[in-house]
């Protein structure tokens, strides 16, 4: 991989690190860069025309690219959880003492503009060799960490990479000092949004029920991950595997845990709807059943939602007749308002026929299987 120094950047030492450097080894397609620059100093970007977007550290938008740059630093722990961390960049750090700072060898990596590479930790060998393995004994002041390898697992389990045992090691002695119990909600869920869309999302959770960490962010999850695993494995979409993954939780569990880590209110939704049909419908549901869960599910109002779950129901092979049930649905769905009113049908009465003939609907169905 190389590289050109525009006008901004020349007389810059400037450095393509991590991700893409990672990910031209392995022969992954990608399109961001991450980029550092050493030996600069904030006012040498101010007059380049860099404009600061960092508060918590230098980084700097290219003005005429808009990519990032970030200053070289190190870091000093303050204080719990990944927020606890005073940062020092300054034109003496050197590219070594900033890729020490970062979690994984195989992140760990830079090129120059020449495609030179820097390797200070051996990230190619544990590249080549599979092995996602912490930089230094630093990796456990921040815990944020556990759940970056863990996803770092569910994206290249499948190209056979393993964690290495010293940083499992590692990760189990985090949980047991509590360090877990200090992140920060919005960021344990963008982990696991995050994971949700890799190849093996089950990797993630099974990484941190190994070393302890699922215990203590989501206990009820814990208790029932075999099956939920299970189940998600069969889906492909970031929602519906949420949905089939906390399927075995009860909808106070699952709603105490959505609240925890603010999970999106669509994402919650379709999998408290999952949750309660499993509850509401038997193995062989009668048509006042299906009527009832039609109507807990909102399905006369919001079909496309409706259709979602049945999607959900189907992949996750509860037991219940997902074909029955979209036929009944699609036939009372057909039930007009309008055909009633004309026969006389108004207020409370009308009510009551549209569910007498909605019910009629769903029963014509179910007789016919």
């Amino acid at each position: 991989m190389h590289f050109e120094l525009d006008e901004a950047l020349k007389g810059l030492e400037v450095y393509c690190v991590g991700g893409a450097v990672r990910d031209d080894l392995l022969g992954i397609a990608h399109e961001d860069r991450d980029w550092v620059i050493v030996g600069a100093t904030i006012d040498e970007m101010h007059q380049r025309g860099f404009r600061p977007i960092g508060r918590d550290f230098p980084v700097f938008l290219h003005p005429h690219t808009h990519e990032e740059y970030a200053l070289a630093r190190t870091e000093r722990k303050t204080g719990h959880g990944y927020t606890g961390f005073e940062v020092h960049a300054a034109p003496e750090v050197t590219l070594e003492e900033d890729l020490a700072r970062r979690d994984l060898t195989i992140n760990a990596m830079a090129q120059d503009s020449a495609g030179q590479r820097v390797d200070p930790f051996n990230g190619l060998e544990d590249c080549h060799a599979g092995i996602l393995r912490h930089v230094s004994s630093a990796f456990v002041e921040d815990p944020l960490r556990i759940l970056r390898t863990a996803r770092f697992l569910a994206r290249f389990r499948p190209r056979g990479f393993a964690v290495a045992d010293e940083t499992m090691t590692l990760m189990k002695a985090m949980v047991l000092e509590g360090e877990v119990s200090h992140l920060v909600a919005e960021r344990v869920w963008q982990e696991i949004e995050r994971t949700l869309s890799e190849p093996d999302p089950a990797a993630f959770f099974e990484l941190l029920q190994q070393c302890g960490a699922l215990n203590v962010l989501m206990p009820a999850l814990d208790e029932v991950l075999a099956a939920g695993l299970a189940r998600m494995s069969l889906a492909a979409v970031p929602m519906a595997r949420w949905a089939l993954l906390t399927a075995d939780l009860s909808s106070e569990a699952l709603t105490a845990l959505c609240e925890r880590y603010r999970v999106p209110g669509e994402w919650r939704d379709r999998a408290l709807m999952v949750v309660r049909s499993r509850a509401l419908l038997p193995a062989c549901p009668d048509a006042e059943q299906v009527l009832a869960w039609a109507q807990a599910m909102d399905a006369w109002r919001r079909q496309s939602r409706l259709d979602e779950v049945l999607d959900m129901l189907s992949i996750g092979n509860f037991g219940l007749p997902v074909a029955s049930l979209e036929q009944a649905i699609d036939q009372a769905r057909m039930i007009s308002p309008q055909s009633l009113m004309a026969q006389g049908y108004q207020g409370a009465e009308l009510g009551r026929m549209i569910e007498i003939e909605r019910l009629r609907a769903i029963e014509h169905v179910l007789a016919q299987e």
